[in-house]
């Protein structure tokens, strides 16, 4: 992995595990995850604290948080 590229958590609360993989990949090791272990069903995810803070942030960027 490039020190360069950050890298995502990927959570799965079925299997108890938690992993890091670059960003580029994370899509397709979200996939393989699911695929292998969990017959395609989507159980393994990136963190959902990572995902609420990205939400966040791309809804200040885009001023949702104005006036309300």
């Amino acid at each position: 992995m490039s020190t360069d590229e950050p890298s995502v958590p990927i959570v799965c609360t079925e299997c108890e595990t938690e992993t890091r993989v670059p960003l580029s990949d994370v899509a397709d090791a979200l996939t393989r995850h699911n695929d292998g272990k969990h017959d395609g069903e989507e159980i393994a995810e990136v963190d959902p604290a990572l995902k609420d803070q990205l939400a966040d942030l791309v809804a200040e960027d885009l001023g949702l948080f104005e006036g309300a």
